[in-house]
């Protein structure tokens, strides 16, 4: 089949050279010809066919040159025809040289050596844009009624390169355009009117009974993408989105890239700017650990950390399904790289012993856990094991085998807690601060709020549940969370452990707190529909556990700042770590969190009398609040 597939380039090839070379032919004699009035025979009509081989010669080196047969017929463009003018005109020069040094083109009409180049480039150019005008169009003129009727929004490069790929692509039509630039409007582009400003959608939208809109300006803002969405989602249609114009495939086109407008855009920021010389000094060429590398901040961090070239890459997970996954997707990634993916339960000491042993991390990244809050709430001895001891045993071990760093992965909900999640997780941020002060592994903790689009958040629940029409579900009209989007809180968090010397608690700076109402809200219309009329929000009540809002910092805490304005330090009072390892190391050995006796009124309890413990310095005690 390879060998057919070559033939076949080859014969190709073959053909365009030859058509090329009767191009060139044709417009010498046609030169002559025009000279002459078109009168046959011309007056040395035996030296213009004499001169042919000098002149094939030389215009096959230039159009070699200029590289004419690396260029597509189907995408023929105003650079291949600059290409063929260049190529045509140097190589007409240096024909015309050579007959000079011969005979000093005695014999040959100065007006030939001017009407050549302009007869080779529109004989040799005109079939190369015939050829893709025909393509363009053979998408059947017949099967228009069938087609997708598009809005384009945004003038610019992109849009141009949208409408023309677009009709030849696919079954969608470009119908308008709508773009800010008031000195645009009333023009077109590749035959498409660019109609009028954004705000005049609605009458766009009516007037050419458009199915669905691309907003093509991959180079908007956050902010810029959000007014222009909001605008575009008065008249309930699906909306589209290009990316940056860097990321599109010149074999498969602009239309390759379109993608929904998702909610991530809307509440996205600005890319992260990382200090990389730091994050490389932490990962390159050594061996890091990553538990729950199969889970979604998990995974994601194996991503970014493979793409710093570590010695190995051990990944950890008690999920078989996710651990496959993210083998399959490393592997495929990086061959040169050692990647070990292993599956295993983080509270099984002797098998973690054995790990360590093997392959002798020196990083750990410690993102295991559980995070489901109203099933916690059911299960608070299953939190308590894998959060607490989970997070306890490999730490421990991290200690004993002199590991550098070990950063663990917190959530907000630790602060003033109200559910078992918060607690188990608090819990752990204190045994590793505690840890820290004991041993020469430097502990980190990084704290942030909830990520978009993670397993069991509500953004991928409210995906389905429009997609099945509706109700969405949200517990409160006044309940807010943190968010922001798993790449981003995976490279501030090796930010963070680069920047850490141990004992740290990082803060993500996570911006403003975003109502749920309002993403369930904004993922309804981004999909085309109606509130209310096509799909409704149900309020169903907070669930066990669950607070109107989550906090990023104690008031004990002071906020300082550091070298990454996205990342703060939350400052505490110096810890008691002897008493807290302690009473964690009491709290598992009795049997809380660990058999069925586990309640959560004891949780509670035992994080209040930790808190005290940790902060109690020369009488004075430090206590949190636990309870809301």
């Amino acid at each position: 089949m390879e060998k057919s597939i070559l033939r076949n380039r080859v014969n190709k090839k073959i053909l365009i050279v030859a058509h090329d070379f009767f191009m060139v032919i044709l417009a010498w004699q046609l030169a002559w010809w025009a000279r002459y009035n078109f009168d046959f025979p011309f007056q040395n009509w035996k030296l213009s066919i004499a001169i042919i081989p000098v002149l094939i010669l030389v215009q096959s080196v230039f159009f070699y040159w200029f590289r004419l047969y690396r260029a597509l017929w189907r995408f023929a463009s105003l650079s291949d025809l600059w290409n063929i003018f260049r190529a045509v005109t140097v190589g007409g020069v240096a024909a015309f040289l050579i007959l000079f040094v011969f005979f000093r083109l005695e014999g040959v009409p100065r007006s030939v050596l001017f009407l050549y180049p302009v007869l080779a480039v529109f004989l040799l150019g005109g079939p190369r844009l015939g050829y893709r005008l025909w393509k363009d169009s053979d998408t059947s003129i017949f099967s228009t009624q069938d087609k997708k009727r598009v809005l384009v929004i945004g003038a610019g490069r992109a849009g141009d390169m949208l409408v023309r790929d677009m009709p030849r692509r696919g079954n969608d039509m470009p119908v308008a355009i709508l773009d800010d630039n008031k000195n645009l409007i009333g023009s077109e582009i590749h035959g498409v009117k660019i109609y009028g400003a954004v705000d005049q959608i609605d009458k766009a939208v009516e007037q050419f009974d458009v199915d669905w809109i691309v907003i093509a300006i991959p180079s908007a803002s956050q902010a810029q993408l959000k007014a222009i969405v909001e605008t575009c989602e008065s008249v309930s249609l699906p909306i589209w989105t290009l990316p940056d114009i860097r990321e599109v495939s010149s074999n498969q086109g602009v239309v390759s890239g379109l993608r929904e407008v998702s909610i991530e855009d809307l509440l996205g920021r600005k890319q992260v700017e990382l200090d990389w010389k730091d994050i490389q000094g932490l990962v390159t060429g050594r061996n890091v650990l990553v538990t729950g590398g199969g889970g979604s901040i998990g995974s994601v961090l194996c991503r970014q950390i493979l793409e710093l070239s570590p010695a190995t890459l051990i990944v950890v997970d008690i999920s078989e399904y996710n651990l496959y996954k993210i083998e399959q997707e490393l592997t495929s990634k990086k061959a040169n790289i050692k990647i070990v993916c292993l599956l295993g339960d983080i509270c099984d000491s002797s098998h973690m012993q054995e790990l360590f042993k093997k392959y002798q991390p020196q990083q750990v990244f410690h993102a295991a856990a559980y995070k489901h809050v109203p099933m916690l709430e059911a299960q608070p001895e299953q939190a308590i094991k894998n959060n607490v001891l989970g997070a306890k045993t490999i730490l421990d071990i991290c200690c004993e085998n002199k590991v550098e760093k070990f950063i663990l992965i917190s959530t907000d909900k630790v602060v003033n807690p109200s559910n078992i999640l918060g607690v188990s997780k608090r819990i752990a941020e204190v045994y590793a601060e505690a840890q820290n002060h004991r041993h020469s592994t430097q502990c980190i903790t990084v704290r942030f709020g909830n990520v978009l689009d993670s397993a069991g958040s509500v953004v991928p629940l409210f995906r389905k549940q429009i997609k099945s029409g509706g109700p969405v579900t949200v517990t409160h009209p006044e309940i807010t969370r943190f968010f922001m989007t798993i790449t981003e809180a995976a490279q501030l968090i090796l930010q963070a452990a680069s920047m850490g010397e141990g004992g740290e608690i990082f803060v993500l700076d996570m911006g403003k707190p975003v109502k749920i109402q309002y993403l369930a809200e904004q993922m309804i219309l981004l999909s085309g529909k109606k509130i209310g009329s096509d799909i409704s929000i149900e309020y169903c009540g907070l669930r066990p556990g669950e607070k109107l809002y989550e906090e990023l910092f104690y008031s004990s805490e002071k906020q300082n700042l550091t070298k990454h304005k996205k990342i703060f330090l939350a400052k505490h009072s110096k810890m008691q770590a002897d008493s807290c390892v302690s009473a964690i190391d009491k709290f598992i050995i009795d049997g809380i969190g660990v058999n069925d006796c586990c309640s959560n009124d004891e949780v509670f309890k035992f994080l209040n009398l930790l808190e005290r413990s940790a902060r109690s310095i020369d009488g004075e005690k430090n206590v949190i609040n636990i309870k809301n």
